[in-house]
């Protein structure tokens, strides 16, 4: 239990009051821990258990958190038991009385984004892609972008805070579209400048392309939702289409995160379908990810168009 006392002890002290992965078991460095995961989205820190764990697990990691600092102690600790069908979700305090259907807001990078931690299984922001929301930020200024497979619309944040001229966010879910709309008011975006289209990418194809051309495409396809994505057959159809949704010169941010496919598999599509892009750079993980092999945790590269 020491590692994950001193992992979580380690990155409070850098989360300056911003979200922050507290422990990484996934990543396979902490034998044992393998299926173990701790977010803190202040004023909540969440466990999540991919399986079933001894109870003293959960008692210990109760009292340690109960005996931090009133300086870094969260107000509330919330347990996601993954394994379950139900009773999915057990709140082991909650000091601030919290009401599980209330919106937080939290900060990443500076900005602001709306969760639902003591509900949502998923939070509403993947902290995980930090390192590549601040790559759109930093590359964004002036660009007209498109966003696909959008969610609660993340890089489109990160995108319009950094400048970006226009972006369009496309999700078949509308939910997760007006989640994303909240969240560029909660940062005081002009709204004009930010498009969402519900729609299924796949039949969407000429509405894109009047909304373009773009200078940066960003896709990032859902990776554990069976039937809405297959990564080995869709993204395929996608990387066809690049070459005439994008300018001369464009760049495309492409992310996956399948154990079982590596980087390969991305820069042997990208050669194979659309042969104008280029490999340039794999965007790393934040460091609060640790992971025992690279090519098994989440893909962030960059492509840049030449032809």
């Amino acid at each position: 239990m020491q590692v994950i006392f001193d992992s979580i002890s380690a990155q409070l002290a850098s989360t300056s009051g911003e979200v922050r992965r507290l422990f990484h078991g996934r990543g396979r460095c902490f034998p044992g821990y393998e299926q173990l995961v701790i977010d803190l989205l202040p004023p909540v820190a969440v466990i999540r258990l991919f399986t079933e764990h001894p109870p003293e697990l959960l008692e210990q990691l109760n009292q340690y958190f109960q005996q931090l600092d009133e300086r870094v102690k969260p107000d509330v600790l919330v347990v996601q038991h993954r394994y379950r069908r139900e009773g999915l979700i057990e709140v082991l305090w909650n000091n601030s009385e919290i009401d599980p259907e209330q919106l937080l807001q939290v900060k990443e990078l500076g900005l602001s984004y709306n969760v639902r931690p003591l509900k949502n299984q998923n939070s509403g922001l993947f902290l995980d892609m930090r390192e590549g929301r601040r790559w759109v930020n930093e590359n964004s200024k002036g660009r007209n972008i498109l966003n696909l497979f959008s969610y609660t619309c993340g890089f489109s944040v990160a995108a319009i805070a950094g400048g970006a001229e226009r972006v369009v966010n496309l999700d078949m879910s509308r939910s997760a579209l007006s989640a994303g709309r909240e969240n560029h008011r909660l940062n005081q975006h002009p709204m004009e400048k930010v498009k969402f289209l519900s729609h299924d990418l796949f039949r969407s194809w000429g509405k894109l392309r009047r909304e373009g051309p773009y200078d940066l495409v960003v896709i990032d396809p859902p990776s554990f939702q069976k039937g809405s994505f297959v990564a080995t057959n869709d993204y395929r159809k996608v990387l066809k289409r690049l070459p005439e949704l994008t300018k001369d010169q464009a760049e495309v941010l492409l992310c996956l995160n399948s154990p079982q496919l590596d980087s390969q598999f991305l820069i042997g599509l990208v050669e194979e379908n659309c042969p104008e892009f280029v490999f340039i750079e794999r965007i790393n993980n934040p460091e609060d990810f640790p992971d025992q092999d690279d090519e098994q945790a989440l893909k962030v590269l960059l492509f840049k168009k030449t032809g």
